[in-house]
Formats: C-alpha cells, structure tokens, sequence
C-alpha cells in the first residue's frame, strides 16, 4: 500500500472519528445523531423495518447519507460520485416522517434515499446538465416520469449524480464519469481506476453507500458497466418498461433508464414503482399486459433449477482473468441445475454500425427536442449552437473533443431513407433474426455473459481501455439486461450478465437473485490508491 493509500484512509479515519465525537455527545443528551445509525449495506427493506420499528427516522437516515456524501464523495478519498445534492432533501424527509406518524406509508420506497443521473429531469432547486456547462442553472419545467414517480412512491431524491457528458455521446475517445460540470468520478474500490460507462456516477454511489439506490440510463452499456466496475446490481430494462420523457436524450431506439443497487432485491423494489404507460413516450404503450408493478414475487432463491441458459462466449479470449471467473460461474450454474448451451453469435450482420448510424440521426433530432422543452432559460437552442459553445468555452474541449456532435449534426431528419433502412435492418438483425431466433432454437429462458473486465486506470490522454464487453446484442435490440457482481480480479469486481427476450425481466430476475443469493460476491470498497 503507497503513501497515498495510507493518507486518504487516515483522512476517512479521522471523519469518523469525528463522527465518533458527535455520538458521545449526543449519548449524553439521549438524542440519536445519524452518524449513530448502521446503514452501510442496509437493504431497502432493513431500512423499512427500522421506520416500523421507530429505530430512526427518514430525517435521521438522510441526514446521514447527506454526512456521508460530504465525508467520502467531497472531503476523504474524492470520490466526485455526485455532482448536485439536493437542498430540500431534509424538508422532504421531514414531511414523509410526517405521513409516518399518521400511519401512512406510499410503498416500499417511502423514505428510500435516492440519486438520480444528472441526465434526468427533476422541477427543485437542482439543475439538470447531463454534465454539460451549456446547461449549467437550467432547470426543466417539470419533473421526467420517473422523478415522478419515484416522489410518489416516496423516495427521497437526495442527489444528482456525475456522468459521462452527454452520457457519453461526444467524441470517440472520451473517459467514462468525466463532465464539464462535475469533472472526473473515481472508482471506490481503487479511486484512480475508472467507474466505467455513462452512469458513472450513479454506479460509485451506490457502490459506496452514499444512497439506497441510483437510477441510471442506458443506450449501450451505461447500465450495466458502471455496474460491474463498481460491484452493484443493475437492471436495463426492456426499452418501453420504464418512460424516457424529461431524460436527456441519445437515442429514442435504445435509451431506457433502470436502477442500480447493492442486490438483486433492492433494484426489483425500485424497477416496479418506476412502471407506467405515459403519453409523452409512446414506447410505453407496447409496455401494456407485459409489466409488474411489483417485481419482488419473482425472487425465488430455487429460480436456477431447470433453467437452460446460451452461454455468449463472445467475449471469450479477450482477458484471461475474466475467462476464469466467468468459467467459475458456470460450473457454478452447472451445479445447481442449469443446462448451459454455448452460443457464439446472434447474427452475421454488422449491427454495430446500424445502430451507430441510427443513434447519430436520433441524437440530432432528441436533443434539438430537448433544447426547445427548456424554453428561453436554454444557453443553446440547437446542436449546432452546443458545438460552436463547446468550441469557447475554457473546459468543455479540455480532454477530448466533440467529433459524435459534428457526425450527428450533419445527418438529416427521422425521414431520411437512409435512417429508417438503417433501423429496420438492425432490428430485423438482432431481434427476430438474432436474439430470438436462438433462443428459440435452442429453448433458452436466458443468456449468459461477462459484464465487463476489471476497471482500468483512468487515462484523460487515451481514454477509455475497454477489453471485455458484452451490453451490445441486448442495447442495441431494446431487450433486457441484468448484471449481477460475480466476483473479483486484482481487488477489482467483475460481473456476469443475464440478458433475454423482450419483456422478460421477471425470469430474468428469478435467475440473477438466485445466482446472487448462491454466491453473494458483493464486497464493500475500501476507497485505496493503485500501488
């Protein structure tokens, strides 16, 4: 361990030293202080329990993930996981612990810390800037659908949480959790090894017990890697389940946000208060009849038995270390009764490059939509208006430069031929000629695959070092996508995927909470230093 090391611990040391000070005093005047409460790793629903039970309140418990915030993310190791708090989140709290007091509850998310993406729109007194000084201080005219929802079922959004600008759609050297407005997110198992993906952010927090759960967003593996590189559970849903109006958008084809949370069980709670056909995302609408509004009566800790899942061996051969641990899961899979068939591929076309010619038509078209929703208070109008700000501002083109926002700016509307043959062929690619088709072939319930590898040391010179990937077949067809950590490499998590047919979440999360429950490779970060 270096010297850099042993300093950021003796730094966090002595924060809850200080945290230690304020229990004696407190003890002496009988009052219960917040740094008192036992909430790293607590579950959604041990935090239940304990407003039942009157152990403590929601003012006392986000007060303390508020504290926490300010010891681990701002002072101590610098994590630089959240890029806003919210200033209300104690007159929020206050008022739930009200209800409380009235007996009333909204459901298993009342009095639930949470962070949102900084791409996610919420009507308070924090900004939404997808990470972008072009939107500093721009507050949307109203809450997206799932800030909505999440208030009505009684979370606490106590923060905004770093990203990757733009979510990541800028240039294609880029280093994933670094923004113009909140500058770079660390990992918190080795901080200077990178959070991976857009919702960087949101995977650091939860990782470090700075929130119940975060809600993140995906086009193509912004879910899922922050989630392996951090050592969480993500869910990217089935593009429809959950609504993308007030998020700041990539792609209408692919976005979808999903929760992050340290089990299998906390990001189901989440996923289900999330659900709702709304009008103003007309994907919903296919969501009708193929959505639960409680996700948790599919934990079944049997759900491997008589499972057979396509083991996508694609990623095979990149990272030796990767190949091991994922060889470790299957014969774990194995062992409980799964019929594991190995597939290679799902389609012989070249995917990759449709979705990336549809993503650059729909960027365009969703972010100049988006420019508009704000109304005057927008610093920009357009994307050609973002590119030529980018081009003065002194931070913006700092590390790497625009190249997405002049390939998307050249491209026509979402009638150009070129873009709707482009979508037909992908879909027809990868869903009933793809994912489908072999899974039909092969009587599959899942698909199985390594997340991602072990999270490399951020590089603002060459950017990202991807090596092991496996988001794209379930990104780019808009079916579902569930990571789940499944051990470590070098003190670094890495975790297997659960992917599948379109609405499938509930085999899906069967699958993952019994491979979780089985192997329960969740470890707390310890916030180190590379030697």
């Amino acid at each position: 361990m270096n010297y850099l090391s042993i300093k950021l611990i003796l730094i966090f040391l002595f924060t809850i030293g200080l945290f230690s000070c304020k229990q004696q005093n407190d003890s002496e005047t009988g009052s219960t202080h917040p740094s008192e409460l036992q909430l790293e790793e607590i579950t959604i629903n041990e935090l239940q329990a304990g407003y039942r039970e009157g152990r403590f309140t929601i003012t006392q418990v986000v007060q303390a993930y508020l504290d926490r915030i300010e010891a681990i993310d701002q002072n101590g190791p610098h994590l630089n996981s959240i890029i806003q708090l919210n200033p209300d989140a104690l007159i929020i709290a206050r008022t739930l612990d009200e209800e409380i007091a009235q007996s009333k509850s909204r459901g298993p998310m009342h009095g639930i810390p949470v962070v949102l993406k900084d791409n996610i729109d919420t009507h308070d007194k924090m900004p939404t800037t997808a990470g972008s000084r072009a939107l500093a201080g721009s507050h949307p005219a109203k809450d997206s659908y799932i800030a909505k929802k999440l208030r009505e079922a009684g979370a606490v959004i106590i923060a905004k949480a770093n990203l990757s600008e733009w979510a990541n759609f800028r240039d294609i050297l880029s280093s994933s959790g670094w923004s113009g407005v909140g500058g770079q997110t660390g990992n918190p198992y080795i901080i200077d090894r990178n959070p991976c993906g857009s919702s960087a952010g949101s995977g650091a927090a939860v990782s470090a017990n700075l929130c119940m759960v975060a809600i993140g967003t995906e086009t193509n593996g912004s879910i899922v890697c922050p989630s392996t590189a951090n050592g969480i559970v993500g869910i990217k849903p089935t593009v429809g389940l959950l609504s993308r109006s007030g998020i700041v958008p990539i792609s209408f084809t692919q976005d979808t946000p999903g929760p992050m949370g340290r089990t299998v069980t906390d990001a189901a709670i989440c996923l289900g208060v999330m659900t709702g056909v709304d009008p103003a995302d007309s994907k919903t609408a296919y969501s009708v009849g193929k959505v639960h509004a409680d996700y948790t009566k599919f934990l079944n800790e049997d759900g491997l038995k008589g499972k057979r899942i396509g083991w996508y061996t694609q990623p095979r051969g990149k990272h030796y270390k990767v190949d091991e641990v994922m060889d470790q899961t299957v014969d774990y899979l194995k062992s409980q009764g799964v019929e594991i068939v190995e597939i290679e591929s799902f389609t012989d076309v070249d995917v990759g490059d449709l979705s990336f010619e549809v993503m650059l038509y729909e960027f365009k078209d969703g972010l100049n939509k988006y420019f508009v929703s704000l109304g005057d208070q927008a610093k920009v109008k357009t994307l050609a208006e973002l590119i030529e700000f980018n081009k003065a501002d002194s931070v913006e083109l700092m590390y790497f430069d625009q190249k997405l926002l002049f390939m998307a700016e050249e491209k026509g509307n979402l009638e150009t031929p070129e873009y709707k043959e482009a979508l037909v062929a992908m879909q027809k690619a990868i869903r009933e000629d793809g994912i489908d088709r072999v899974m039909d072939e092969h009587n599959l319930d899942a698909i199985i695959a390594p997340t991602g590898g072990p999270a490399w040391k951020t590089d603002h010179v060459n950017g990202d070092a991807y090596l092991v990937g496996s988001s794209s077949p379930a990104a780019i067809a808009g079916y579902p996508n569930i990571t789940v950590p499944m051990g470590f490499i070098d003190g670094l998590p890495v975790g297997v995927s659960f992917f599948g047919r379109a609405w499938s979440e509930p085999v899906l999360i069967e699958i993952a909470y019994a491979y979780e429950q089985g192997t329960k490779h969740r470890k707390t970060p310890q916030f180190l230093l590379s030697d």
